[in-house]
């Protein structure tokens, strides 16, 4: 039996207007909506290890009684639907009142382990907040945010989860490159779940408006269930604030540090889709860099002005921490000035993170800290990115081939093109010979060199989910086969293990997928 204890629902004000039409709505945050019912739900994947996270048992996942939750078609005992209203800015421009468009709170399960989680389905139909949409999402994003939700837990990347991936069996229309040719497509509904879905955007919203009062409740709502160590160490609101503000901007530096690490793009940080929590949230245009390129974004919607690129992400991150701040400034009791010092703390948290993660990378952390090697270690490190962004050179397959790599040219295979490796060879052995020698100091020990490739092995994957092997599993499920999903889904439950027999899964981008809608870059349709 689940317990649903609901909080934001009973803590927090809601809208009184019960009529699910688009409007702007004020002083309230959050207004109820059931889940529009669709035509003949089934279940087409679930993860065994959110629902065992939650209490749920594999009979307890395949029942009606579930799938009509997970569908809108239903709901169960405890559960309250709902949507939550936020505002935020998008591509840096402010955008008023947005809100889950097509997203409805199911209500907060009290799990086993005495944590709370959220439990939200995407694609399951209108809310007062949709603008005009409908509020459904069709199948090939669904899998896409399935599969990365999963993936990213397992590579280790703090982020929502996904409990269930149903099938409406009801077509969407989706005009996917925005370009005057929609279609039917088959449609779907992901369930969400984190401990709070509470975004920058929230607190955007009340600022904006002037509603102090609500601001301030929201603060006191958030600090007080997720930050509960802040809540009980500092009893002057003031200075209760500032932490908090400060904590989060360092869990926003290290989740950067470690999307930066694997080669995630986001692809659509805006403000509304930044989490107060430091998790990767709304899994859109998302895709991994094949080659080492800071300037690639997947966002077919940023390909000009690529704001949200790779090598940007830290940068705008710091940007919209500093939209929330302005928020909170509105707030008379927090000087500008605070702010300005609790938002330091992202560029301390992440320089911290990130140079440790990648000495670990480069399996060259023992250095840090140790003077001349130190030096040298971060002069490798950025002589190794400098050569990086020259050539087409695989960014996972590289970092994975330097725990094994003896020479120079076990490196090659991270090379898109033998004429590019061929031209980059002598400027890679010099840096590898470089390489090489200081790793040697370091670990002079056989024992030592092989605790290196463990711990190099241990931070760089093997596997992730690029756009490619995305793209593959959707085309089989729009054929009718749905089993390549799940196996999919397999190997990304242990990213960083070598798992014989699926090699093919850890191959670079084929050049077929260079261009291939999907597989290069997405738009923001569902």
């Amino acid at each position: 039996m689940l317990t649903f204890t609901n909080r934001f629902l009973n803590a927090l004000p809601g809208d009184p207007n019960p009529s699910n039409h688009s409007r702007q709505v004020h002083g309230a945050f959050w207004s109820r909506v059931t889940p529009a019912r669709v035509a003949a739900p089934s279940l087409l994947l679930h993860s065994p290890e959110v629902a065992a996270m939650l209490g749920l048992s594999e009979a307890q996942m395949r029942s009606p009684e579930m799938l009509a939750a997970l569908s809108g078609n239903g709901v169960l005992p405890g559960m309250d639907t709902y949507a939550t209203a936020y505002a935020g800015h998008q591509f840096g421009n402010w955008a008023g009142q947005l809100g889950d468009g097509r997203a409805i709170m199911l209500g907060e399960v009290l799990a086993p382990s005495a944590e709370h989680f959220e439990w939200q389905l995407k694609g399951a139909g209108p809310t007062p907040f949709s603008r005009r949409a409908d509020g459904r999402a069709v199948l090939r994003s669904s899998i896409r945010e399935f599969l990365c939700s999963e993936a990213m837990h397992h590579l280790g990347v703090p982020t929502t989860r996904a409990l269930s991936l149903v099938l409406t069996g009801e077509p969407v229309e989706r005009d996917m490159f925005y370009d005057g040719h929609p279609e039917l497509e088959p449609g779907a509904i992901v369930c969400r779940v984190a401990p709070s879905f509470i975004r920058f955007g929230h607190f955007e919203l009340f600022a904006s408006r002037g509603e102090h009062a609500l601001l301030r409740q929201l603060i006191d709502f958030t600090v007080t269930h997720y930050f509960p160590g802040i809540a009980a160490a500092h009893a002057d609101p003031r200075e209760r604030l500032l932490a908090w503000y400060a904590e989060v901007c360092a869990r926003t530096a290290r989740l950067m540090a470690r999307w930066m690490g694997v080669g995630f793009v986001h692809g659509v940080m805006n403000t509304d889709n930044l989490s107060i929590l430091g998790l990767t949230i709304d899994y859109g245009p998302y895709g991994w860099v094949d080659d080492f390129d800071p300037g690639w974004t997947p966002n077919t919607t940023d390909a000009q002005g690529k704001r949200y690129a790779f090598g940007r992400q830290p940068g705008v991150a710091q940007w919209n921490l500093a939209r929330l701040g302005d928020a909170l400034a509105t707030l008379d009791a927090v000087p500008p000035e605070a702010l300005t010092d609790a938002l330091a703390q992202f560029e301390r948290t992440y320089a911290a993170e990130a140079n440790g993660l990648f000495a670990e990378k480069f399996g060259l952390r023992a250095a840090v800290g140790h003077g001349d090697d130190a030096s040298e270690a971060r002069a490798i490190i950025d002589a190794a990115f400098a050569l990086l962004v020259q050539h087409e050179i695989d960014m996972t397959i590289f970092f994975r081939s330097l725990a094994s790599a003896t020479t120079v040219a076990d490196l090659r295979d991270a090379f898109y093109r033998d004429t590019e490796w061929h031209e980059a060879r002598a400027a890679w052995a010099a840096w590898f010979e470089r390489y090489a020698a200081l790793g040697a100091r370091l670990h002079a020990t056989p024992d030592a060199r092989a605790e290196r490739a463990a711990r190099m092995n241990a931070v760089n994957p093997k596997y992730v989910l690029r756009n490619y092997l995305a793209q593959q599993v959707i085309d089989s499920a729009h054929a009718g086969d749905y089993a390549p999903i799940a196996e999919l889904l397999d190997v990304m439950r242990r990213p960083y293990e070598e798992q014989p027999g699926r090699e093919r899964f850890a191959h670079k981008r084929p050049d077929w997928a260079r261009t291939k809608a999907g597989c290069s870059m997405l738009s923001c349709s569902s």
